[in-house]
């Protein structure tokens, strides 16, 4: 088939992979100048799938709520809040009951393994090499936290996740470089995670894909999709419309717009991330690969020879400011663990990206309802953990193959029962 990709994030790239490997022809359009320059950009490169779950959870409310009130919370609201804001708020909350929680973090951990195991194969048959190392350490600050997190480890459990509950003095042994000033009550330590640079990755898949003969075009902002002509693609600007066998939607929040003339409301909002990454000044003061801070909901990764903070939360406001109080925390959190690590006075790179996000938490994979039109959107803050498995199950479908994983509340009859 001749088939059409709309976006060149993780999701897009890896989609034209699967489909180029398969014999089609694929096309892939990107409004941005390169591929991966949105929210696979900067991301914090954590593949945890055991910590994939939605974040409509039961008593998430209660936790938002207090966040908001912090001064260093992990979720904040930004104005201006728009209708779709409030919108995807209330869709949320109601899927925030234990049934739908349960149901929707199955569906996401069975994909993120998979997944997992898919990154894998590629990696290893293209030799890839994306500045990756293993293990994945979650820090716990106090008792409390500690009893907090144990609902959490029955979910690891659940999931099938390697882990194991660490002291203090065995944590520091796992992560050398972490600060003695700074209180430790424990860890968990989950051997077989990993962290790598999401956007490096894309970049070689992409070369990889061109090889395979995949055409990616950028600079093309898109008109919406036509009812009349479902799978023919114009430029926002105007231009000669060209049909394709198939289009696959993978333009994150903005695949919501081009859809939306089909009769599909696609309740996907940006979930705001910010993140720093710096050059490491001493390696021996850098973490050997990554932690999360539970309580700041922090991440702190070793990419190569830089060190990448990421965190905070944020619906409402604009891609394109900043916010102080999130850099706060995200350096205060660096500056607790790992002092000294890396040179801050130049050369940092401050970053904010938009997380796809749908109200329940699974990502939407497989066919629109439209004739031709594909749908592999709406992965959130989950994007890198779960793009080699979203695409190699949205190929399959697409070829008529079976895919091995159970699809089961993936497609976009979910949206249609609520």
């Amino acid at each position: 088939m001749k088939i059409a990709i709309v976006g060149a994030g993780i999701i897009g790239v890896t989609t034209a992979w699967e489909l180029a490997s398969d014999g089609h022809e694929v096309m892939v359009f990107e409004r941005r100048g390169a591929a991966a320059e949105e929210s696979s950009f900067a991301n914090a490169g954590v593949v945890a799938p055991g910590y994939v779950t939605p974040w409509a959870a039961p008593g998430m409310r209660g936790k938002v709520l207090r966040s908001l009130l912090s001064t260093h919370g992990a979720v904040k609201l930004r104005w201006p809040l728009t209708g779709r804001d409030l919108a995807w708020m209330a869709r949320w909350q109601r899927a925030c009951q234990l049934e739908s929680y349960l149901a929707n973090r199955a569906r996401m951990q069975r994909l993120a393994f998979y997944s997992r195991t898919r990154l894998h194969e590629i990696t290893e048959a293209r030799e890839l090499n994306y500045e990756r190392s293993d293990g994945y350490l979650v820090l716990l600050r106090s008792k409390r936290e500690k009893k907090l997190i144990q609902p959490g480890l029955e979910v690891l459990r659940q999931a099938g996740s390697s882990f194991r509950e660490v002291d203090a003095d065995e944590a520091r042994r796992i992560e050398p470089a972490l600060s003695t000033e700074t209180e430790l009550a424990g860890a968990i330590h989950l051997p077989d995670d990993e962290v790598a640079n999401c956007r490096q990755f894309a970049l070689l898949l992409k070369w990889e894909t061109e090889a395979l003969g995949a055409q990616f075009h950028f600079n093309c902002d898109l008109a919406p999709l036509s009812r009349a002509a479902p799978t023919e693609l114009r430029l926002a600007s105007g231009s000669e419309g060209h049909r394709f066998d198939a289009v696959v939607m993978c333009a994150g929040v903005a695949s919501a717009e081009l859809l939306r003339p089909l009769g599909l409301r696609i309740p996907v909002a940006p979930i705001y991330g910010h993140s720093i990454s710096a050059n490491i000044r001493e390696p021996l003061n850098a973490p050997r690969s990554a932690v999360m801070d539970e309580r700041y909901k922090v991440a702190i990764s070793r990419l190569g020879q830089r060190v990448r903070v990421a965190g905070s939360a944020e619906l409402g406001g604009s891609l394109n400011s900043l916010h102080p109080e999130a850099l706060r925390t995200i350096y205060k959190v660096l500056q607790d663990w790992f002092p000294g690590a890396v040179t801050l006075q130049a050369g940092v790179q401050q970053w904010k990206g938009a997380r796809p996000m749908l109200p329940d938490g699974p990502p939407l994979i497989g066919p629109s309802g439209v004739p031709g039109v594909w749908l592999n959107l709406g992965h959130g803050s989950s994007g890198w953990a779960l793009s080699c498995g979203s695409a190699r199950v949205l190929a399959d479908m697409m070829g008529g193959r079976d895919p091995g994983i159970d699809l089961e509340g993936l497609g976009i009859e979910r949206l249609l029962q609520h």
